[in-house]
């Protein structure tokens, strides 16, 4: 009889006697307790401090995109827990990464990294600025000017030939999804530039929020009035008429705490209602009070970057009960059923609290990975969201320092994508016949 691996580790976690983490969710101790088990967990994916790996990069087949979502998670169990372990190899992954200019576009990345993917490095550093981690040296990036160098080289790729406007999934024409503009692009520029406002108190951030979220509403992928559900994206053709009507977790918690940080910032009515918008329609993602990631989990069919989006909307929860009080009841309900049903599920794999995907499932579903381990850690911690502060500012505490032109001063005035032209495409096939011709003439010279 064949046995999957699946059971084989859960046969192995049983010798271990462990019937899932052990979580009082009344109980501070037991939260720090808890969450230290989990996060040492997610650091088992961390493959960076490993020889010849790149520092900041976890174990295939996790994108770079995930490891910035990863690293933010690891800043959050700082500041929920004051656990500061793994702080050295966090400040060491987040400043690794920034690229020549410092704006996340690095080399390594820089040919298929899309609009998403720096913006997940953009959040970690923007929440670093906002919790006053411990600043950079004077001769290195500030945690605010990166956050700053994201929003504005995302800014600068505005695309207004196609759609009215709005960023498209992919920077560069040659990767696949260059005709799609998603919302994960566009809700992290309407997020970040919200954060941004408040945090320096710039107006010029809180129009940019306003003009994505007009656009976003304009070509339908926010529906109001109805079920307030967030869309998956549109592609260009026909003018991103035919919206892709997918909605994700990450997408509807991006909005919906993006508003919930303006309207901290403006006290403009507006945005409280939008924020309550979202936060109602998010029920869909609830089983009992238990989240789950509709579209795919039922199914079985969520992907390895579907099964960390519960982390994004975990984090986006407690961000959005720090600064809407009135929204504290229903999120800290959702939270700590959440965290429960997702502490019992970590009772897998060879340690005995490998986290699974679905939260209620009676234990370990046989699931594990990155995804799954950073979403049970997300909403474990934000069970304590209520009692660190909200999110600081320049005004409340809050050190970085910035620079409103942080990632441009390096830049042409026009970042467009690059297009790669016949003409270069042909240069390239010369240049490269030109090396293989010597490399074979040189290993001939060699033999000789």
């Amino acid at each position: 009889m064949r046995l999957s691996l699946a059971w084989l580790l859960a046969f192995l976690a049983s010798l271990h006697g462990s019937l899932g983490v052990t979580l009082n969710v009344n109980d501070t101790t037991s939260v720090h307790n808890a969450t230290a088990l989990i996060a040492e967990g997610l650091l088992d994916y961390y493959t960076g401090l490993q020889p010849g790996n790149a520092i900041g990069m976890f174990s295939n087949p996790y994108y770079w995109w995930e490891a910035g979502g990863a690293w933010g998670s690891i800043l959050d169990y700082w500041w929920y827990t004051g656990n500061d372990t793994f702080n050295g190899i966090l400040k060491q992954a987040l400043l690794a990464q920034t690229g020549d200019n410092n704006d996340y576009v690095p080399l390594n990345q820089s040919v298929t990294e899309g609009n998403d993917d720096q913006a997940f490095w953009g959040l970690a550093v923007m929440a670093a600025a906002e919790r006053n981690f411990e600043n950079p040296a004077d001769d290195e990036p500030q945690w605010l000017y990166l956050a700053q160098a994201v929003f504005n080289t995302m800014a600068l790729r505005w695309d207004d030939d196609t759609c009215g406007g709005g960023l498209r999934w992919q920077i560069f024409t040659w990767n696949s999804g260059y005709d799609y503009k998603n919302t994960v692009s566009n809700g992290a520029l309407f997020h970040i530039a919200a954060r941004l406002a408040r945090y320096t108190g710039n107006q010029s951030y809180a129009d940019w929020a306003e003009k994505v979220f007009d656009w976003m509403k304009g070509i339908n992928l926010l529906e109001e009035g109805g079920n307030n559900f967030v869309f998956d994206g549109a592609n260009v053709e026909n003018n991103c008429s035919n919206v892709t009507k997918l909605i994700w977790t990450y997408n509807q918690g991006l909005l919906m705490s993006g508003s919930a940080y303006l309207y901290n910032f403006t006290e403009d009515e507006v945005w409280h209602t939008r924020t309550w918008e979202f936060l109602n329609s998010s029920s869909i993602f609830f089983n009992n009070s238990v989240l789950y990631e509709v579209t795919c989990q039922g199914g079985n069919t969520c992907n390895t970057d579907q099964r960390s989006f519960k982390a994004y909307y975990s984090r986006f929860l407690g961000l959005t009960a720090q600064l809407v009080p009135g929204a504290r009841d229903k999120i800290m309900d959702w939270i700590r059923t959440s965290a429960q049903g997702a502490a019992q599920s970590c009772s897998g794999g060879t340690d005995g609290h490998t986290c699974g995907l679905n939260w209620f499932y009676e234990g370990w579903d046989g699931k594990w990975g990155l995804g799954e381990q950073m979403a049970a850690l997300e909403i474990m911690q934000n069970v304590l969201c209520l009692d660190r502060p909200a999110p600081y500012t320049h005004d409340t505490g809050g050190t970085s320092l910035g620079n409103g032109a942080a990632g441009t001063e390096t830049q042409p005035t026009n970042l467009a994508p690059l297009n790669i032209t016949t003409g270069s495409r042909a240069g390239g096939g010369i240049i490269t016949a030109v090396i293989g011709l010597s490399i074979v003439a040189c290993t001939v010279w060699l033999v000789l």
